[in-house]
């Protein structure tokens, strides 16, 4: 029999291989499978915050990052993308470089000088507690038939330390004043590249759309610590995914089985403004967290290309080679708020009970809702 064409890569010298394939090739040919790394870092005071992510888009032969500065309303972003079997073995995009330091425990991003913005960092995340898996994201399109979403996904609570320069100035970044959380995952993902033409496809985005996902990272007064964790997608009237769970410091996860949320959000341009998420714990039982921004500062996933920006989505082909960014002022602003989205990396202290800590709230919240003061349609993606 003729041999196909495959081809080796430098990861095929490890013993790691789980299909009779090289790792030049994954086990589905769908063009939306991603292999994406994120994190979010930031000052426990809520003045600082970086946003760093890259994205592998093996069938597209594409792989992209984006990473930025978020403080106060200001937001700086440096975004880029390549060929990636140019260079197949590197972890990296343009000026950003990422590091396994030591597996399942600490990791590098390296963002280096770049002719765009006066902006670098090289920051070490360590993890506090192991990482956690969420619960496997697998959905349908609204009509459903298509897999849109078959994906899997890990994330760590952890201390970051490092350096920050920022226009000239040099910021030191210490594990007892930094904290923040990674994560890493992999399969068929939604919102890869423009949808094609010739196919139907009816945006979850047309009606009512709520999304929260938000690790929690809480300390007891005794110095243990835990994680509450949830993602919840909700459209129009019905629970589409959710994940939650209780993690321990011992890997161990308590699962949740559903969320109800009494939180408030500004009707302008709809930034979450605080409340309490009350979890079903099972057997009659429940855990509510209270949560608030730790300030304005709060990085919009926009300007890393989550639901497209300026014509651009993730996985998009850009040529062999491509580096852009900008910055932003006041992202707050109504006009800058729908361009950038809505959808935000916000800085928020938790509590429950005697336990306080901090986490990231991601929120998007499209359509009226009532029970949030938010009484008239938005345009707000």
């Amino acid at each position: 029999m003729r041999q196909s064409m495959q081809k080796i890569v430098p990861a095929d010298e490890l013993l790691c291989h789980q299909t009779p394939e090289t790792f030049a090739t994954i086990s589905q040919a769908d063009i939306s499978w991603t292999e994406k790394l994120w994190a979010s870092l930031f000052a426990r005071d809520g003045s600082l915050q970086v946003d760093c992510g890259i994205g592998k888009y093996h069938n597209r032969n594409v792989i992209d990052m984006f990473a930025g500065i978020s403080r106060g309303t200001e937001q700086l972003t440096v975004r880029a993308s390549r060929r990636l079997d140019s260079d197949p073995d590197r972890v990296g995009v343009g000026p950003l470089d990422y590091e396994v330091v030591e597996p399942l425990k600490a990791v590098r991003f390296v963002l280096r000088e770049n002719h765009l913005l006066p902006i670098r960092f090289d920051l070490t995340v360590t993890g506090v507690l192991p990482p956690f898996l969420e619960a496997k994201d697998g959905q349908r399109e609204p009509d459903g038939f298509r897999i849109c979403s078959d994906l899997l996904r890990y994330h760590q609570a952890s201390t970051v330390c490092g350096r920050i320069w920022i226009d000239g100035e040099q910021i030191e970044v210490r594990d007892d004043e930094w904290f923040g959380f990674r994560d890493h995952s992999w399969g068929v993902r939604m919102d890869v590249g423009e949808p094609p033409p010739d196919v139907h496809r009816r945006q979850r985005l047309d009606g009512n759309f709520i999304l929260t996902w938000s690790p929690m990272w809480m300390r007891n007064p005794d110095g243990t610590s835990y994680e509450v964790h949830h993602y919840h997608q909700w459209v129009d009237g019905k629970t589409t995914y959710f994940s939650g769970f209780v993690n321990h410091p011992d890997g161990t996860q308590t699962p949740l089985h559903n969320v109800q949320d009494e939180l408030k959000f500004d009707p302008v341009n709809r930034r979450l403004l605080g409340g309490k998420m009350t979890f079903d714990a099972g057997w009659g039982q429940t855990r509510t967290v209270e949560i608030e921004p730790a300030s304005d500062t709060g990085f919009h996933l926009g300007t890393g290309l989550y639901f497209g920006f300026k014509g651009h989505r993730h996985g998009t082909w850009l040529g062999e080679s491509h580096l852009d960014g900008e910055r932003y002022a006041d992202v707050s602003d109504p006009d800058t708020a729908r361009e950038v989205h809505q959808l935000r990396d916000c800085v928020i202290r938790c509590r429950e009970g005697d336990a306080t800590g901090y986490g990231i709230f991601e929120s998007m919240v499209i359509g009226e809702h009532p029970r949030y003061g938010l009484t008239r349609e938005s345009s707000f993606l």
